[in-house]
């Protein structure tokens, strides 16, 4: 080929490729959606996480594919999101899973169970040990498809009015704690309390319950509950790091160009990194305040993390034995999470401990 030929061609080509692309764009289709948040608008994080999402999707479909954000209690109740994607109310939901856990105990694994996996055993099952596909096969019985789309990394123990000295001091307590902990708490007494974010404080300054569990000192001050129950327990053992899920209405997410499914799948992950990395970034700030306006801060006492491991222990072997779909996710979890504590023993750990035991000499 000569060289004018080739240039020629080569020019032409450039300008197609160039009125093509708009030509494309221009071809898809436009396609608007509502979700709805089990969080309200004051959370900025776990609740923005739906409106970070939301921009990278519009983004990555140059604005043709438009989510519209509503918080808990706007559309629905906020502990009834999941329902409302389900059934076509809207097409999306962001939700924790374990919400559901009265639907089965299953959707509780998806998100964080007691004694489960730290934020980065669970993106690694997710992500790369087919945990994804484990919860969709699970997820399309009640006609949803999910991603993960954000993480809260380990969360605290909770708000108390009275001081935790023994398991004996759960004797009764009113409790507010998501999902499947609840019967953990249970099995040594706790009366468990599931109640929405927004909803917590004026149960707790009423002392309509004693005590209650959010996410960590980020959220936890701007929902003020230092001001109604001074005691602040760590660690929280039933989330060591729990998924946030972007749940979609089945019918309505297969009906979409395939791209605009990768943009929602895209857009699910990058959230999911934004999430942790911002709470991460923000917590720290937030326990020295808390702290230095006179929060108790207090570890769990051994006797009741004990107690409360025995009793995790035995409750999964009695709902595994009646339920299928929790015992092969319950199985898989606790099977990631033993293999990666082998490495991290090794690697993470002994590096962290060395650091922290130095952090004061900076």
């Amino acid at each position: 080929m000569k060289r004018r030929q080739f240039l020629t061609g080569a020019g032409l080509a450039a300008t197609t490729a160039a009125v093509a692309s708009p030509a494309i764009a221009q071809s898809q289709p436009e396609v608007k959606w509502r979700l709805t948040s089990s969080f309200p608008k004051s959370l900025d994080t776990i609740y923005g996480g739906a409106e970070v999402m939301a921009k990278q999707v519009s983004e990555l479909t140059d604005g043709k594919f438009q989510i519209q954000v509503f918080a808990g209690g706007e559309i629905v109740p906020a502990l009834q999101a999941l329902d409302a994607a389900q059934n076509g109310t809207v097409e999306a939901a962001h939700t924790v899973s374990y919400y559901y856990v009265g639907k089965d105990p299953t959707f509780a694994v998806a998100a964080s169970v007691p004694f489960g996996t730290n934020a980065r055993q669970l993106n690694s099952w997710m992500y790369a040990g087919g945990g994804i596909e484990l919860f969709n096969e699970f997820y399309k019985k009640y006609n949803l498809v999910g991603f993960p789309c954000g993480n809260t990394g380990v969360q605290m123990g909770g708000w108390f009015r009275k001081e935790i000295k023994s398991v004996a001091d759960l004797q009764g307590l009113k409790f507010r704690i998501g999902g499947i902990a609840g019967q953990v708490l249970a099995k040594l007494g706790v009366v468990p309390q599931q109640i929405a974010g927004g909803d917590i404080y004026p149960a707790l300054e009423k002392g309509t319950i004693d005590g209650a569990e959010w996410v960590g000192p980020y959220d936890d001050e701007k929902l003020g509950f230092a001001k109604v129950a001074p005691y602040y327990y760590y660690p929280g053992f039933w989330e060591g790091g729990p998924t946030v899920h972007a749940l979609f209405n089945k019918e309505k997410y297969d009906a979409l160009p395939k791209n605009y499914q990768a943009a929602l799948q895209s857009a699910c992950a990058f959230t999911n990194a934004w999430m942790l990395a911002r709470y991460d970034y923000l917590n720290s700030p937030a326990i020295k305040r808390l702290v230095g306006a006179g929060v108790q801060l207090r570890p769990f006492p051994n006797d009741v993390m004990e107690a409360c491991l025995k009793a995790t222990n035995e409750l999964w072997a009695e709902i595994s034995a009646k339920n299928a779909d929790f015992k092969k996710a319950i199985d898989a979890m606790q099977q990631i999470r033993n293999d990666e504590y082998l490495w991290f023993q090794v690697g993470e750990y002994t590096y962290d401990t060395f650091m922290i035991r130095n952090r004061p000499r900076g």
